[in-house]
Parts: C-alpha cells; structure tokens; sequence
C-alpha cells in the first residue's frame, strides 16, 4: 500500500433481523436501528460520524438523509447510493475510499430495504430500462417468457452452465439447501426453516433450472458499518481486529452482450475481474480464504462465482460444493461467526469484492452465504 493511502478499519457493525414485505417496520426505524447498534458496537457517539453512505433501490430520493436523522441532526454530508444488487457493497466502498484517501476519519456505511411484495418490476415505463441490451440479447438467445426477468437471465446463465458441463439440477438444488442450513442458525434470516434437497427440486419451476425455493424473495432489512482510520481508532479507543485488506468493484466489458453468452450478460466477467482486482490489492489469493460470502441471488449465481472468485476452475464447481457438504456435516454445531453484510435484492447488479482481514477465521472454505 502507498503510503498516501491510509488503513480503514471497521470499527462497529450491526444488522437488523430480516422479514418479509409487509412485516417489516417503516426504512427509517429499520435504519435507524442498525445505524445505533453499529455505533454501540463501536462504543462512539454519533457526534464523531463524519460523512455517511446510505444505499437502497427502492424508496424515493434523499431517504438516506430521512434514515440519519434519527441519529442525530449534525450537518454532515449524507450520500444516497442506489446500485442495485451491489448497493450496500457500493456505499462501503465510498465509506472505505473517504477513509483511506484521507477525507474523514470516520464514516457511517448504511443500508436498507422496504421492498414491495412479489416479483422485481420496473417503476418507470416511460423510458428505456438500464438492462435493455441484456433483455434484447436473452430475447434472441432464449426467447422471454411470462417468468420473471431476473429468473430468466439467472436461470438462463444456469442451463448454459448445464448444458456446456452437463452438472445436473441436483447440484444448483443442493446451493438451497446448504443456504437454508445456515440460515436455521441465523437469528437474522428471514427464513429458518431448513430445506430437503427434494422439497427443493419439487418447488413449482420458475425458469429452468430455478424451482422456487432456488430465488431469493424480496425481504426488508437493514445494516450498518462504522468505518475509521487507524489514528482515529487509537484515539478513541475502537477495535482494529477488522482491516478491510481489499476492495474492488467492476463493470462490464464489451463481450457481456456481444457474445451470446447468459453467463456473461449475468455478470460472470465482471465478478472475475473484481475478484482478481481486490486479490492483488490484498496480497492475497483464493486460497487464502478462509470463508466466502457472496449475493446469491438465484443459486445459479452462486455456482457460476465459485469460479469467478477463483475458487475453482472451469467445470468444477459441482467439487468446490462436495467440499462445502463435507464442512457441513464436520461443523454442524459449530457455525464460523460472519460479520454482516448488507444489500438488497435487485434485478441487476455491479459486482463488488471486498476482503476484510479479520483476527478469527472459520476452520475451512465455506462457499456461500450464512443465510438466505
């Protein structure tokens, strides 16, 4: 690292249980919340705050400014961040930039959602969408069905997968059911309830390969990080166990649409490129890993960034999950501890990759998210 920049330390964090649409309460309580128990776990007041990120989709302009001043009326400067899948990625990467440039000392990252029931849709229909080459490219590959956009991209890149290595429904199945384990240990999971590979499999097909159970529904939720540089963390007297070692973000290249292909236009080149980006910032590689935590989407999304992280090569995604299986039975009453992480469920999004360099690793690789 230059000596210009500077180490970001995440020195409190903090998460709201998750529910389902309609259940939840208003962004701003939500918000609020996580936005105090990130600065309780920090042991700082509000006061010391100095800039605040706040990311979501869906919700009218300046809602982070509404989701602050619960906290406090102190005249810092509040950036709303709207990119949807990777939002929540997006506002700690502005946080993390501040800090490490030398812009403020320390900085709330925030995020939340209050999304509607049922399937994503577009709210302005009187514009072109921002993925319309995406939907015109899957029209002329796969044609477009009555299912949902974002089951057809996803599931579409999942049967290109299929077809070109021949894995089988089972193994995308079987990402559902890992997920629902963990969640069954995730007081902040929006479902607990865990899954049987064939409960999964027998869910009404949404777009082959996805059964219902293999697409994550809209949920309400938020989260909070409290980022500092080294200086102010010594003077304040918060924890360095956590350095964000990493961070990188990636968009799209000319072959995402000019290819044909539904595993590019979903993102897989980006991710790649993103991943590889914030290994070299690190110092690390894939095999330094000890835990992976990723936005899975649709399960088909989880096993195309097995390896696009680099946590396999090309037609061995279906090995990197056995060595999940085998995990899980070893540590089944023993689950690694996760620092949360926020974002909401969106119909595209920029990838991001973040690696934070933690004092505690879990035992072995764990693919996946430790809730769904």
């Amino acid at each position: 690292m230059s000596s210009m920049y500077r180490h970001v330390y995440v020195g409190g964090v903090s998460m709201t249980p998750f529910k389902k649409p309609g259940d939840s309460e208003g962004y701003e309580v939500m918000a609020e919340q996580a936005g105090r128990d990130a600065l309780r776990d920090a042991g700082i007041d509000y006061g010391l705050v100095q800039q605040a990120f706040v990311g979501y989709v869906y919700g009218e302009s300046t809602c982070g400014q509404r989701a602050v001043y619960g906290l406090g009326l102190t005249g810092i400067p509040v950036i709303n961040v709207n990119n949807n899948c990777s939002t929540g990625s997006t506002a700690l990467f502005l946080a993390r930039q501040a800090v490490e440039y030398g812009a403020a000392e320390c900085v709330l990252a925030l995020g939340f959602e209050q999304m509607e029931r049922g399937a994503l849709s577009s709210k302005y229909n009187d514009r072109e969408t921002p993925i319309a080459p995406h939907v015109q490219m899957m029209s002329d590959v796969q044609g477009f069905t009555t299912a949902p956009p974002a089951a057809q991209m996803f599931g579409g890149a999942g049967r290109e997968y299929r077809f070109e290595h021949g894995t089988q429904r089972e193994t995308f199945a079987q990402i559902a059911v890992k997920a629902r384990a963990h969640a069954a240990n995730n007081p902040n999971a929006v479902f607990r309830n865990k899954l049987t590979l064939e409960e999964v499999l027998e869910a009404p097909e949404i777009f082959d390969p996805l059964t219902r159970y293999q697409c994550c529904p809209p949920t309400c939720g938020a989260a909070a990080a409290i980022l500092c540089s080294e200086d102010f963390a010594r003077r304040h007297g918060l924890s360095r166990q956590v350095r964000i070692a990493g961070q990188a973000m990636s968009t799209d290249q000319p072959d995402y649409v000019a290819d044909n292909s539904m595993i590019k236009m979903v993102g897989y080149g980006m991710t790649r490129a993103a991943s590889d980006a914030c290994f070299e910032a690190a110092g690390l590689g894939p095999d330094d890993v000890d835990l992976v935590e990723l936005h899975d989407c649709f399960t088909a999304n989880e096993l195309l960034s097995y390896e696009a992280l680099g946590l396999c090569g090309g037609g061995r995604r279906r090995a990197v999950h056995q060595r999940w299986r085998q995990y899980l039975r070893r540590s089944h009453r023993n689950q690694p501890v996760r620092r949360p992480s926020f974002q909401g469920a969106s119909t595209w999004g920029y990838r991001s990759c973040a690696v934070l360099r933690t004092r505690t690793a879990a035992p072995t690789r764990s693919p996946g998210k430790a809730g769904r």
